[in-house]
């Protein structure tokens, strides 16, 4: 048989295998422990972004709001930056010392982190440490997380049939999204049963704290596996990697995969992802204001609608391959993101659709008098100039506003639909006489908009649910389909010796930068522009070049056989 291009060899064609292959009782405690386990992993990150609004007025008070946000935003994205270097470590020691001890420790790590932000004191009990040890918080968990997907999926492939590699590792990706089903029902049932008052001000922790209960079982169905057969085989022969990192990363041969892997399938499979399970929710919440309890629930109908077609996907992937299926959801998500935002905002506050579109906001200004919307160490209060005071305003309140260029000197002015409302003039004025006239500006600005038929809130009454949550699941198949069958293909890519090194990186990578950067990086681009749909260049720009890149270079993996 010939060789692929790591040194393995192919597997023989599907009508060579047994035709029917049941899961015995080890593969299925196998598939579970390590469902399980990812399952509370992603518990405990998803939960960080659930809770990004109340975490940002319990530890990021110093700032302004809209900057509050945009850095509990960045905290939650925090720990996705350290990922690769988790997976470096981890999978380091998963491919010297074994797969089952490595996501062991992972897990421990990560629950204990999780634990202690239900115990972190806010701001306005310790100051600027409140902040700084929950950043620390989650650098620990992304580094934790680094080390658990790349040996989960490792250790359920390599006790996976040839002929559903595909299905059995994609109990991985569908329990990573029942963990965020979980945390969201906890979540909703928690509001509901506190009241929204006791939630925002305590309650928020109770899911911190009950990570605990799910560390504790999670680690004792764990500690039942023996270790991964593939693995101890080579372990036993002598032929497993003396410095996996150098053999995956200073070989061409296995860096090339390494970088088609991620810029050709999981770059563009993290942000469509990040999109469909984050930056829905901000969007709706920040954007569109539907009520948090209310937009949870309608994106928790449409997760638990989406999550079968992790298996269905997955399926399909084992009969005719991984790369189509990938790079063709890239493709749609390119072309489709933007119509499906655009339906969910008539969706979701009709009322707010119809009045951008009867009377747009602009704001008149010269743009050197302008600053970008984002303040990172909260010292400006963007009340220098007219153009800030104005766009501040708007910006916070989530407006949706276009910008028109003004001659230099020229005071800005904000226009809603016809009425125009000019900006106060800050130079010269002092303190006192300073916020006086901005809280005049924002009475107008607010009066105009409401005189416009900008609500204030999404009316609950008006929101059209059914269709939200059928825009929602379409979403949600592109979350399903590039990420069902992603763990069987980077398992695939590459050789035992080097294999959870090797698909590490480049999926952390992926998740971790071009993914978890995204819901701050685009919020943070709708606040900078004021066009509520700027943001969605972001996943959009990024899934469009995984298509072409994987389209071109990624090959078919499905047929290999994994065991050398």
């Amino acid at each position: 048989m010939p060789l692929h291009a790591h040194g393995g060899r192919d597997a023989p064609a599907p009508g060579d295998l047994p035709k029917h292959h049941e899961p015995t009782q080890n593969e299925k405690l196998v598939i579970a422990a390590s469902s399980l386990g990812t399952m509370f992993e992603w518990y405990d990150f998803y939960l960080y972004g659930l809770l990004a609004t109340y975490i940002s007025s319990q530890f990021f008070s110093g700032v302004n709001e809209t900057t509050a946000f945009i850095l509990a935003l960045a905290a939650f994205a925090a720990g996705f930056a350290v990922r690769p270097f988790g997976s470096l470590v981890f999978g380091h020691l998963g491919d010297l010392v074994g797969r089952k001890y490595t996501f062991l420790v992972t897990m421990g790590l990560m629950g204990v982190s999780t634990f202690a932000v239900g115990l972190l004191p806010a701001y306005d009990t310790i100051g600027v440490a409140a902040p700084i040890i929950l950043v620390g918080l989650r650098l620990l968990q992304g580094l934790a997380v680094g080390g658990e997907y790349g040996g989960a999926a490792t250790y359920v492939a390599e006790h996976a049939p040839n002929r559903k590699r595909g299905f059995y590792t994609s109990f991985i990706q569908t329990t990573a999204t029942l963990g965020l089903i979980v945390s969201l029902m906890l979540v909703i049932g928690l509001r509901a049963l506190l009241g929204e008052e006791a939630f925002a001000d305590w309650g928020w922790r109770i899911p911190f704290l009950f990570s605990v209960v799910l560390l504790a079982v999670s680690l004792w169905i764990r500690m039942q596996l023996a270790e991964s057969p593939v693995f101890k085989r080579m372990k036993e022969e002598g032929k497993t990697s003396k410095a996996p990192i150098s053999e995956a990363f200073g070989k061409w041969r296995n860096m090339k995969f390494v970088l088609i892997a991620l810029f050709g399938a999981v770059a563009g499979q993290a942000v469509m992802g990040y999109t469909g399970q984050f930056y829905t929710l901000f969007y709706l919440v920040k954007i569109m204001k539907v009520d948090p309890g209310t937009a949870n629930v309608l994106i928790a109908i449409a997760l638990a609608m989406g999550t079968p077609f992790f298996l269905i996907f997955a399926w399909l992937s084992d009969r005719i391959g991984r790369k189509p299926i990938i790079v063709t959801s890239c493709l749609v998500a390119t072309v489709a993101f933007f119509p499906a935002f655009k339906a969910l905002t008539y969706a979701s506050n009709p009322a707010l659709a119809a009045a951008v579109e009867n009377a747009p906001v602009t704001v008149v200004a010269h743009d050197g008098e302008c600053s970008l919307q984002f303040d990172p160490v909260g010292h400006n209060t963007f009340d220098t100039t007219s153009c800030d005071i104005a766009k501040a305003y708007l910006a916070q309140g989530g407006i949706n506003y276009e910008n028109a260029d003004a001659p230099a000197g020229a005071i800005a002015a904000v226009h809603v639909g016809d009425v125009v409302v000019a900006a106060p003039d800050p130079v010269g004025l002092a303190p006192a006489e300073k916020q006086a006239a901005i809280a005049a500006f924002h009475a107008d600005v607010l009066a105009a908009l409401d005189a416009a038929g900008y609500p204030r809130a999404a009316d609950p009454n008006a929101i059209n649910k059914p269709l939200v949550v059928l825009i929602l699941f379409g979403i949600m198949m592109l979350v399903t389909a590039p990420y069902a069958p992603l763990a069987a293909m980077l398992v695939e890519l590459f050789p035992t010796r080097i294999r959870y090194t090797a698909m590490s990186l480049p999926y952390h990578i992926g998740n971790g930068w071009f993914g978890g950067f995204l819901p701050s990086a685009a919020f943070a681009m709708v606040a900078a522009t004021g066009d509520i749909y700027f943001g969605l260049w972001y996943p959009v720009v990024i899934a469009g070049m995984s298509f072409v890149v994987g389209a071109l270079f990624l090959p078919e993996t499905f047929r290999r056989n994994i065991d050398d």
